[in-house]
């Protein structure tokens, strides 16, 4: 079964810095429907003005994960962490007992375009850590690339957490398949373009869960962009 939740439905915000939208409950945005889907908490689609970020903040027992679209941002945290996330670079950082972070777009001119991730671990309070990882463009286009899963395959980044990750960059019309495991469930977010899931049209925002499906099979029908996570 797939069900869809449409970019219309999601909460959104627009602060003058921060341009967010929410797929699931977040901060302000209450929708007790839409608490999350399995252990996938948060996606949020933030668009950071020049010169903007968010300042030194806490989190603790989560495991988030960070894909910029465009743009340049800005990572510092209490762990030892402090680099810059481009496009093609994935950020994992696992809040474990507790840590303080902060994330700023350093460009005078150019906005920072990103989704972040937040997916409940399957232990709590462990040491904090931090990962970043740059992929390689062949590793997403016309494919599903892992970037993170539990145990680290084939170089993905590592999480705390029974889910696998998966980004792609589909041309137009072209198609990508991946099997899920008997009670497996899949959550496929669309950050730009158009697809086909299963026979569902989705477009940039759109995102659907996927229970009780052998398979999904998408389709891009426009360049476009998009994760896939399979959770257990």
């Amino acid at each position: 079964m797939i069900t869809p939740r449409l970019s219309s439905q999601r909460g959104h915000f627009n602060f003058g810095w921060l341009d967010t939208y929410h797929t699931f409950s977040f901060g302000r945005y209450v929708d007790r429907n839409f608490m999350g889907f399995r252990s996938l908490r948060v996606i949020n689609e933030d668009t950071v003005a020049p010169g903007a970020g968010f300042g030194e903040h806490p989190h603790d027992n989560m495991e988030i994960i960070t894909y910029v679209l465009s743009g340049s941002l800005a990572h510092k945290d209490s762990t030892g962490g402090q680099e810059a996330l481009r496009p093609g670079e994935v950020q994992r950082m696992s809040a474990g007992s507790g840590l303080t972070h902060s994330e700023f777009n350093g460009s005078k001119t150019e906005p920072v375009h990103l989704l972040q991730v937040w997916l409940l671990p399957e232990a709590r309070d462990i040491e904090p850590s931090y990962e970043q990882r740059a992929f390689p463009p062949d590793h997403l286009r016309d494919r599903l690339g892992l970037i993170v899963s539990r145990d680290g395959a084939g170089g993905s980044l590592t999480i705390n957490q029974d889910a696998r990750l998966y980004a792609s960059v589909l041309g137009a019309q072209k198609t990508v398949q991946l099997a899920l495991a008997p009670g497996r469930h899949a959550w496929v977010q669309v950050a730009r373009g158009k697809i086909v899931l299963n026979g569902t049209e989705l477009a940039a925002g759109d995102g659907a869960a996927a229970s009780n499906e052998p398979e999904l099979r998408i389709g891009a029908t426009t360049e476009a962009e998009l994760l896939v996570f399979d959770l257990a």
